[in-house]
């Protein structure tokens, strides 16, 4: 994640948030569950097969999209590797 977005759990939602300086961004169980796997250890692929062992169907462009928008927005960063 970058150093300015926090991922947390809000307990009036009950789910998985970014914290954001300007915004809160409310995640689904998927969402949520691709960026705790985002530790900078863990590859596209791997990340996946962690979903699919959670989720019926998971698509890698999905999670390539999803990720995508979220460096877009500079909320996750990139590593080498």
């Amino acid at each position: 994640m970058a150093r300015h977005v926090r991922l947390t759990f809000c307990r009036t939602r009950r789910r998985r948030i970014l914290l954001h300086p300007e915004t809160v961004v409310v995640l689904n169980g998927s969402g949520a569950a691709v960026i705790e796997l985002c530790d900078g250890r863990h590859t596209v692929a791997e990340i996946v097969t962690e979903l699919g062992a959670h989720y019926q169907a998971v698509s890698e462009d999905e999670v390539r999209q999803f990720l995508t928008r979220l460096v877009a927005r500079r909320w996750l960063e990139l590593t080498d590797g």
